[in-house]
């Protein structure tokens, strides 16, 4: 299965994919060198096709190119990236405590 298409939105800091449109997000901050993950939000149409943890990876990405350390705040991301240790590839988190 190809994955859809992520476009990092840098002006209003989120990652965005759409598919038969509707848009699914992921709200970020950059704060210094940490790429703060604040919401994940899928619309209801596009719910159970894994595209949260599409979102997830692409910020993934974004961090191990340009060295920024993930701080999941968003508790989706949080528990994609818990569930799934394998796909983090040395990007450094900063788990938010509480």
């Amino acid at each position: 299965m190809v994955e859809p298409a992520v476009r990092d939105d840098r002006a209003d800091g989120r990652f965005v994919l759409e598919e038969d449109g509707h848009e699914a997000e992921l709200v970020y901050e950059v704060r210094g060198d940490r790429l703060v993950l604040v919401h994940t939000g899928v619309p209801e149409e596009l719910g159970g096709r894994g595209l949260g943890g599409v979102l997830v990876k692409a910020a993934l990405a974004r961090a191990q190119a340009e060295g920024l350390t993930i701080v999941p705040e968003c508790p989706f991301a949080r528990g994609w990236l818990q569930k799934h240790p394998d796909e983090i590839g040395g990007v450094p988190i900063d788990w938010p405590q509480g």
